[in-house]
This record gives C-alpha cells, sequence and structure tokens, in this order.
C-alpha cells in the first residue's frame, strides 16, 4: 500500500494506476501494480488479427506436438510392415494410406500413454498404388482397414483449405472499409449530404457580375432584400416565397445567379446537384435531404442551392422502369419544403433547363412559389455580357463589342465567355499583346463551324464545287427577300464534315417568322444544290445536310405550324416513343395513314417549287456565280463588302 497515493478516492487510485507519469519521477515512468501492470486498457486495441494468428499457431501445434509424428514411407515397406504385423490398421484414401501400430480399439489407450513404444513408433503414409492383391494381403494377416473421403490432413491443406479463405475475407473486408473511408468516412456517413458549403462572405459574386438577365435579377432582389431585412416583411404579415426555381436553356446563367443572391445577402450558401442525393443503397437520398434541413436551419438565414433539379424531380406518373430511390428522395424533399417555416430565413434555390419533366407537385405554390425565367441574352444582354468578361483582358482599340454582340445572335452567356476566351488564346498564338477584332471573329467562326482544317487536302475538282455551292447559297440569301445579310463565305474546311460553309448575320434579334420566312429559308439551303446543277449539270452529296434542314422546315410548317392548305390551323403531333438501345424508338402518330400521304406529297410538292424558283434565280446569274467562285478558289474567303461588291449589290445599311 506503499505505492498508493495516501489521498484522493477509490476511484482516483485505480485510475492513477494506469498513469504514465510519477508527479515525484517525471514522465515515461510505469508504476508496477500486479502481475499485468504493463497493459494499459487505453492503449488496448482489438483486433480480428488476433483470431487470425491464434488459430494459425493451434494449427501449427495440434500438427506438430498434439498428433503423433507421420513417417513417409515407400508403398514396398508399407506392404512389409503390413505383414510383419507392426501396421495392424490402415486408413485408405484416394491420394494417400495411413498404417497405425494399434488396432481401433488400442487407439483410447495409445492416446493416454503416450510414452508407448506404439504412440512411439509413429503414423506410416504413404501413396497408393494400384494392386488389388493388397487388400487380400490385408484380409489374411487381419489388419483392419477402412476408407475415408479425399481429404489432405496436412497442415498445408488446413492453411490453404480454412485459414486461406478466412485470412481472404478479412482482407477484402479491410479494404472495402478502408475505400468508403476515404470516400465517405464510412458506412454510417453515406446519409450524411454531400453540400459544399460556402461561409457567410467568402461569396465575392453580386449582382454588378451578372448581366443580360435584368429581369431575372429584379425577381431575386426581394429574397436578398428578405435575407437582409426580414423583419420589414413580417411585421405587415408578408411571407417570402419558400423556393425559387431558375429555369432556363444551358448556360444562361443560373448558377451564377444563385451566387450572385448568396453574395449580396451575405448569408452561408449550400451548393449541391440533384445526383448528390441518389446512391446505389435505398434510403440514402431521403436521408441526404433531411441531413441538408437540419444544417440549413442551424446556420438560418441562408441559402439552399439545388442545381440539376431534375435528377431527382422528374414526375412520378407511372411508368416502366421506375426508379423507388428517386422517389424516395422527392417525397423527403416535398415533405422538407412543407415543413421550414418561411420565417426562419432558409431560401431554397433551384435550377433547371427541363421544366416540363419535373413533379407538379414540386411547381405548386408553397414549394416553388416562383419561377424565374432565365433565358438567352438579347443583343443589348450579349454586349454587356462580352463587357464583363472581357474587362480584364487588353483589347486593341480597333475592336468594337457591339458589332460581336450582333454577330453572335443565339449564343448564351457561356458560349459569350467561351468567345472571349479563345479570341485572347489566339492572340497570344498569332504572338499579339492585345486582342483584336479579328480575333473574336475567328473565335466565333470557331464556335460556330468547328476548328479550321487548313491543312486538309481536297483535290481540285470537288474544291470547284464546295465554291459554287458556296456561292449559290450566298446570292439566293443576297436576292431573296427578309433574308439575313451575309457575312463571309469560305471554303476552308472547318470542324468534322464542313468543306465550306456561309456565315448569315441577323440584323436584329427576332422571335416570330412568317410563311415567306421560312419559305426564304429553304430557298437559301436549295441554293448549293441549284448552283451545282446549273454549272456542273448534275449535283453532289455535298447538299445532305442542307436537305435535311429545308425538310424539316416544311414538315413543321405542315405539322405544328399549321400552315398547309388541307389541314390549316391544325396541329398535327407525332411523338417518338422509347426505345430500348437508342434514345428515341417508332414514331407515333395521332393522325391517319392518308394524312401521312398527304403529309409526304405536300413536303416534295413544296420543296420542288421552292427548287425550281431557285434554279430559275441563280440561272439569270449564272456568270455571277462563275466570277465569285473564281475569286473564291483563288482566296478561299470572301467578306461582306467583297460579295455585294462582286454581285452587283449596293453596300449594307445604302
Amino acid at each position: 500500500m506503499a505505492d498508493l497515493p495516501e489521498s484522493g478516492s477509490n476511484k482516483n487510485r485505480q485510475k492513477k494506476l494506469w498513469d504514465n507519469e510519477d508527479p515525484k519521477k517525471g514522465a515515461g515512468v510505469h508504476k508496477k501494480h500486479g502481475p499485468f501492470s504493463f497493459i494499459n486498457p487505453r492503449q488496448f486495441n482489438f483486433s480480428i488479427w488476433y483470431f487470425v494468428v491464434a488459430f494459425f499457431l493451434l494449427t501449427v501445434a495440434n500438427q506438430y506436438f498434439v498428433r503423433p509424428p507421420e513417417k513417409s514411407v515407400d508403398y514396398s515397406e508399407f506392404k512389409s510392415l503390413v505383414r510383419s504385423g507392426k501396421i495392424k490398421r490402415v486408413e485408405m484414401a484416394e491420394r494417400s494410406l495411413k498404417g497405425y501400430p494399434y488396432t481401433k480399439q488400442q487407439a483410447p489407450a495409445v492416446g493416454k500413454k503416450a510414452g508407448t513404444d506404439s504412440a512411439r513408433e509413429g503414423i506410416y503414409r504413404t501413396v497408393p498404388v494400384a494392386d488389388p492383391q493388397f487388400t487380400r494381403m490385408m484380409d489374411s494377416t487381419g489388419v483392419e482397414y477402412y476408407a475415408v473421403p479425399q481429404s489432405d490432413g496436412s497442415w498445408m491443406g488446413i492453411l490453404v483449405s480454412w485459414v486461406l479463405p478466412f485470412v481472404i475475407m478479412i482482407l477484402v473486408w479491410n479494404l472495402i472499409t478502408r475505400r468508403m473511408g476515404k470516400m465517405g468516412g464510412g458506412v454510417m456517413e453515406f446519409a450524411q449530404n454531400k453540400a459544399r458549403l460556402v461561409a457567410e462572405g467568402d461569396v465575392k459574386t453580386t449582382f454588378a457580375d451578372v448581366a443580360g438577365a435584368d429581369e431575372a435579377k429584379e425577381e431575386l432582389v426581394e429574397v436578398v432584400d428578405f435575407l437582409k431585412n426580414p423583419g420589414k416583411y413580417t411585421e405587415i404579415g408578408g411571407k417570402i416565397p419558400k423556393g425559387v426555381l431558375l429555369v432556363g436553356p444551358p448556360g444562361t446563367g443560373k448558377t451564377l445567379l444563385a451566387r450572385a443572391v448568396a453574395g449580396e445577402a451575405k448569408v452561408p450558401f449550400f451548393r449541391m446537384s440533384g445526383a448528390d442525393f441518389v446512391e446505389m443503397f435505398v434510403g440514402v437520398g431521403a436521408a441526404r435531404v433531411r441531413d441538408l434541413f437540419r444544417q440549413a436551419k442551424e446556420k438560418a438565414p441562408c441559402i439552399i442551392f439545388i442545381d440539376e433539379l431534375d435528377a431527382i424531380g422528374k414526375s412520378r406518373a407511372p411508368m416502366a422502369g421506375g426508379n423507388d430511390e428517386r422517389e424516395q428522395t422527392l417525397n423527403m424533399l416535398l415533405v422538407e419544403m412543407d415543413g421550414f417555416d418561411s420565417r426562419t430565413g432558409v431560401i431554397l434555390l433551384a435550377a433547371t433547363n427541363r421544366p416540363e419533366v419535373l413533379d407538379a407537385a414540386l411547381l405548386r405554390p408553397g414549394r416553388f412559389d416562383r419561377q424565374v425565367l432565365v433565358d438567352k441574352p438579347d443583343l443589348k444582354g450579349r454586349e454587356a455580357i462580352l463587357r464583363i468578361h472581357s474587362k480584364d483582358v487588353h483589347l486593341d482599340e480597333s475592336v468594337d463589342l457591339a458589332v460581336i454582340a450582333r454577330d453572335t445572335a443565339g449564343f448564351a452567356g457561356a458560349d459569350l465567355a467561351n468567345i472571349v476566351n479563345e479570341a485572347a488564346l489566339l492572340a497570344v498564338r498569332a504572338g499579339r499583346a492585345k486582342v483584336s477584332q479579328p480575333d473574336f471573329m475567328e473565335a466565333i467562326e470557331k464556335t460556330i463551324a468547328g476548328l479550321q482544317k487548313k491543312g486538309k487536302l481536297i483535290n481540285p475538282k470537288e474544291r470547284r464545287i464546295v465554291a459554287h455551292h458556296e456561292t449559290g447559297h450566298a446570292l439566293t440569301a443576297l436576292f431573296t427577300p427578309g433574308s439575313d445579310p451575309v457575312q463571309k463565305i469560305s471554303i476552308i474546311p472547318r470542324g468534322f464534315s464542313a468543306l465550306g460553309y456561309t456565315i448569315q448575320t441577323p440584323t436584329e434579334d427576332r422571335y416570330l417568322m412568317t410563311k415567306d420566312d421560312l419559305l426564304g429559308k429553304i430557298d437559301v439551303l436549295l441554293g448549293g444544290r441549284a448552283a451545282e446543277q446549273i454549272i456542273f449539270g448534275e449535283v453532289s452529296t455535298g447538299a445532305a445536310n442542307d436537305i435535311d434542314k429545308a425538310t424539316d422546315i416544311v414538315r413543321r410548317m405542315l405539322t405544328d405550324y399549321g400552315m398547309s392548305e388541307k389541314f390549316g390551323n391544325m396541329v398535327l403531333h407525332s411523338r417518338k416513343g422509347p426505345s430500348f438501345l437508342g434514345d428515341t424508338g417508332p414514331v407515333s402518330r395521332e393522325y391517319a395513314e392518308s394524312t401521312q400521304q398527304y403529309l409526304d406529297e405536300q413536303t416534295a410538292a413544296i420543296i420542288g417549287q421552292r427548287y425550281r424558283r431557285v434554279l430559275a434565280l441563280l440561272t439569270e446569274k449564272k456568270l455571277i456565280i462563275g466570277k465569285i467562285a473564281g475569286i473564291l478558289l483563288e482566296k478561299e474567303t470572301i467578306n461582306e463588302s467583297e460579295f455585294r461588291e462582286m454581285a452587283g449589290a449596293p453596300k449594307a445599311g445604302a
């Protein structure tokens, strides 16, 4: 008892017995109390490997120390031992024979008397030989014998058949648990959401960084104002929308707007993709939804942003091959959106480019109360976006962003950002310190038509066909009322299959097209083939894409736009069903077979009529076609002013 402390409770004394520090002698001195005082229970970690090692040691001990020794002999010697009576009992297996120096009745006594002569003599072992006289010899000498199933009783056989599979199973389990730990911190952490939390003040994006979406910004100003001044709304009894759904084509800046809302409000920002909720394990998605909203409520006021909402929000209408896990995740999301109070300051933002597939329960008031359209920018918006993305780019004085905005009709914000970056890369490749206007124009062409292939070899005959083909497009566009002006003609190959191209640039954004406008587009598409027929007397496969587009326009005029003579003001629906191997399967029509025949006949008639008109137009301009095509073969590229001058048309704007 002298070693124990003089004061303190028994609990404290028990604790100090395991303490590694001696207050008198310093750290690192262990106190010895009892036979197992060298074991520290706080440092002892249980491991399954203890079982593996113990099992292996027991197997070896049983083989070498408990069992009698086995002596391998030749088969002839084994028979001699049987004849002499030294072997009294034989164990017969398919691959071995074992001879025991005692009978079955003597076996228990031999086991008790380990020091007897029989025990010391051990067991004889040999490999069997096809010898039918062997059993007769054992019968004549009175030797006991019996057969056993095939087995390998050696320590190696035991190791291979029992220990090795067990060790492999442990190794595989250890590998799986470690891999799970690296992926998500262990098996029990699958239910934790994968949202990336951006702390308050870390989001630097503001509404000043967003352009071309003024209407969408105005809709989100209220959300920001509520997060900054919630009392102004709660005092009057107003409620901020629980959820705001950003809808628009890809690349229009939906994610950027969500970050701008968080940056303006200066609140924590949870960002998560819809695909992050769904896993291979059932119930994980729902658990992650609960965990996400729990964390958001703890950090309120804050913003939850779910990108690509359609990954978990698709309609639950009955269909083949439904996903129960996705539906459970959607159900939990609906419950959570109903459960949290709008006064808590948690705002749910979501983005999708497929609003038509979302479940109706998501879009009802009380969940996603407000839907904000983030559409492609107009001319003014494109210029503002270009200015934002080029503010850190060294531009030449000749760069006119208004012209670039005009030439990029239909481009989204991401496309414009890519054009600015491509123009900067082209300037660096050319060794210039500033980005010039031609760099932007080349970047636009690269985006529209593909990478330029100046090294692609085309034989002279095909070059002539391509030159006249593109000239036919350009002249048809020039002399067709309402067509967009031609900006550039080129016979430099681009992309995968384009051997030449004609660029038309609209002077303004258009949202409606008349029947004459559509017919004019068909004429321009057919102009290339018409020029080939006029000059060469035959046509080529180069117009395949043009014919496909022209046919599609005519089909839509007849079926979607109600512009047919027989079925005017009617929509003739046709849907493509699902396919097992592809995206679309067989077409299901909602009209009679006779109507389909009428549509085929009308399509052929309209295209034939427009082709004859283009042939007549270009036949009158045959000399001009040859002149422009000759210059195009020489220079490979003709700009707008050169083309109009050679065609005898007034300059643009005159």
